[in-house]
């Protein structure tokens, strides 16, 4: 299976946080699954560092590649076709980072392990 971290999700799975439900974990630690971060999740995680509404173990150009590397994430590129589905969806989510996520994912047949609800009324497959 093909799974997309949210960017959330990412930085819980960083954190270690042991409230991550079971299922998510058991996906993502699973060698039968390829685990992405989108490079869309990695620009708004940089965007929230300098905002300062976010903080990290260390500045985001060392952050994210090394938990991605640490939890066997692979980075996913922004690509065109993701981002011009995107555009076609339908506003049900004003985040524009999550709405190329959901376009990334229907792209490249992907799941979704986001908690966010919004993300879930898309045609979109998501976990939580």
């Amino acid at each position: 299976m093909k799974l997309l971290v949210d960017t959330c999700t990412f930085l819980w799975i960083a954190e270690g946080r042991p409230t991550l439900p079971r299922q998510v974990t058991d996906l993502y630690e699973s060698v039968d699954n390829d685990v992405y971060l989108s490079a869309a999740s990695a620009w708004e995680i940089a965007i929230k560092h300098a905002n300062k509404r976010i903080r990290l173990a260390d500045v985001p150009v060392r952050f994210v590649p090394a938990q991605r590397i640490a939890h066997g994430i692979s980075s996913l590129p922004v690509d065109e076709e993701s981002a011009l589905h995107a555009a076609r969806l339908p506003l049900l989510h004003r985040d524009p980072f999550d709405r190329f996520l959901v376009g990334q994912a229907i792209v490249h047949g992907m799941t979704i392990l986001t908690p966010d609800p919004l993300i879930a009324q898309y045609s979109v497959r998501v976990v939580w």
